[in-house]
């Protein structure tokens, strides 16, 4: 049997490509059928050629799956709950060794081992490393944790990604009730980060230039949305969130725009004693101009965010099942396109013309 794949030949051109499924699943591995996976600003950024290295290969990372074949001895989740043929399952997408130097710091979302699979697709078992496909193999000691029944397909399929990232993130800054959080964009990251900072008590503003966004950013929770066109310059912006923070600023601006230009802004609008945590930056050859004063001044931390514990997947779709009746999380996937369609998915996904695009193989 064959399963079929969305392959970057080059940055900016996707061709969709077969390869034969395993014959075999090995032992402590699975073969997962992908039922729906999203496009993420990471994509969009490989695609557009602005990854040092991925330059050719599988695309896609966020997702859930249907287990199709379990290899012998696999019979548990990273959470020790019984799986078995037929059950959705979510993938910690990196690979975390726990015996690394990295791992053994407390890093495992840097494990040496973190990328093995990705832009390795022309290597057996073909489907790992990528999800923009029918299919994706889950190697021997991959984390990957079962769906509750509960949780929609649509609401788990970013867990573990963008859920699981903002929830890093909010915990970084350790956000409590009461504190006043700016959200800097209001994609799949921020409306997720929007959620999150609620259930913790806090009052949240959220920026984006986009109005449907910010709709959606109401729908989870929002207290207030700043629509960059209302609100056109930088100083306008920081003396209105001034303004809505008693004049003192926010405890915590959390960027997820991957735009660097927006945080000299972040940094001149919170304030004293506040953490500024940046998580959608992960672009390279992206540099921007900031006084440092700022920070030494206001006594600002400054903290990057970049990929996750697998506990904090277990914890995004525990949070799923416990607050999916407060907030839309099956609203964030507002277009859909099948595998064929991959290429389009991201260049539209790129002009902002919807909030978020999920692929359903």
């Amino acid at each position: 049997m064959k399963g079929r794949m969305a392959y970057m030949d080059e940055p900016g051109r996707i061709s969709i490509r077969e390869y034969d499924l395993p014959k075999t699943v090995e032992p402590g591995a699975a073969l997962l059928e992908v039922i729906q996976t999203n496009v993420c600003g990471s994509e969009i950024h490989i695609f557009n050629g602005h990854h040092p290295t991925m330059r050719t290969g599988g695309l896609g990372h966020e997702m859930i799956g249907r287990i199709v074949e379990l290899g012998e001895g696999t019979e548990t989740d990273g959470a020790g709950q019984p799986i078995q043929v037929g059950d959705r399952v979510v993938p910690v997408y990196t690979i975390n060794c726990m015996k690394c130097p990295a791992c053994l710091k407390g890093y495992p979302s840097h494990c040496e081992h973190t990328f093995t699979y990705f832009m390795q697709q022309d290597t057996p078992p073909y489907f790992h490393g990528a999800t923009f496909a029918t299919h994706y193999y889950l190697h021997p000691g991959q984390f990957f944790f079962k769906v509750p029944d509960t949780v929609a397909d649509g609401e788990a399929a970013a867990a573990n990604c963008a859920l699981s990232q903002v929830m890093v993130g909010i915990d970084v800054a350790d956000v409590k009730a009461g504190q006043n959080v700016v959200i800097q964009g209001a994609g799949g990251l921020g409306l997720n980060a929007c959620a999150v900072a609620k259930d913790r008590g806090a009052t949240v503003i959220i920026i984006d230039p986009v109005p449907l966004r910010l709709e959606l950013a109401r729908e989870f929770g929002a207290d207030h949305v700043i629509d960059l066109s209302e609100h056109n310059s930088s100083e306008a912006r920081v003396q209105h969130i001034r303004d809505l923070t008693d004049g003192w600023g926010p405890d915590v601006v959390i960027e997820v725009t991957g735009v660097s230009e927006v945080i000299p802004e972040g940094l001149d609008m919170i304030g004293v004693g506040g953490t500024y945590v940046l998580i959608g930056s992960i672009g390279f050859g992206h540099p921007c101009d900031f006084d440092p004063a700022y920070a030494v001044r206001k006594l600002i931390k400054i903290v990057g965010v970049n990929r996750y514990h697998p506990k904090y997947l277990h914890g995004a779709l525990k949070f799923l099942e416990r607050t999916k009746d407060r907030y839309p999380f099956g609203r964030l996937l507002d277009k859909c396109f099948s595998l064929d369609e991959v290429q389009e998915a991201i260049e539209s996904s790129a002009r902002r013309e919807f909030a978020r695009a999920t692929i359903v193989p």
